[in-house]
């Protein structure tokens, strides 16, 4: 269920908080388009500090593993990254299909290390808002429909006050990719 009670504004700003608590940066130099590496100068450890922070604020679980991660796994050995470490043409397509142009500047024969300088605070931020996406219908405890918040950052139940539970990020990209292969627009 497309959710509208945290806005993208929002998200932004409880990432930039994170990125400033993680990285020791500037808040004025953190923009949408920044790359958390290049221009942030975050490492692989600080990546996982800033999905915690996130996961923390919004009562979600970020994704332990990254899309071509799991199409290796549902697709097969070599179907998102070749045995040179570059990224397959297919890998690209879906990378596009899910996400947009988000990440931008993908292409096949990309070098699979490049990859993480292409995720931004603009990324992340989308990232976090397909989470939030997966609000369910209704309370998992009392059935109600009737969610709030009353922080901006939490979804709850208006009527028994339990805290929303949303799909985990690797579930949110299995499920996604399953559909993906059941509709064969690629594998």
């Amino acid at each position: 269920m497309k959710q509208t009670l945290i806005t993208e504004q929002k998200v932004f700003e409880e990432l930039k908080k994170a990125i400033v608590e993680t990285l020791r940066s500037d808040d004025a130099a953190i923009k949408p388009e920044s790359s958390l590496i290049k221009d942030l100068g975050a490492e692989s450890l600080d990546f996982l500090d800033i999905n915690y922070r996130l996961e923390q604020t919004f009562g979600i679980k970020m994704a332990r593993h990254f899309i071509l991660e799991h199409i290796e796994e549902m697709f097969g050995e070599g179907s998102a990254i070749d045995e040179d470490g570059k990224l397959t043409e297919k890998a690209v397509t879906l990378l596009t299909m899910r996400y947009g142009n988000i990440y931008g500047d993908l292409s096949g024969g990309m070098d699979m290390d490049t990859v993480p300088t292409l995720i931004t605070a603009g990324s992340m931020t989308q990232g976090v808002l397909d989470l939030l996406d997966t609000l369910p219908e209704t309370c998992s405890k009392c059935s109600s429909a009737a969610w709030k918040t009353d922080d901006g950052i939490r979804i709850k139940c208006s009527s028994c006050n339990e805290f929303a539970t949303f799909t985990n990020g690797d579930d949110l990209i299995k499920n996604w990719l399953t559909a993906i292969q059941q509709e064969k627009k690629i594998f």
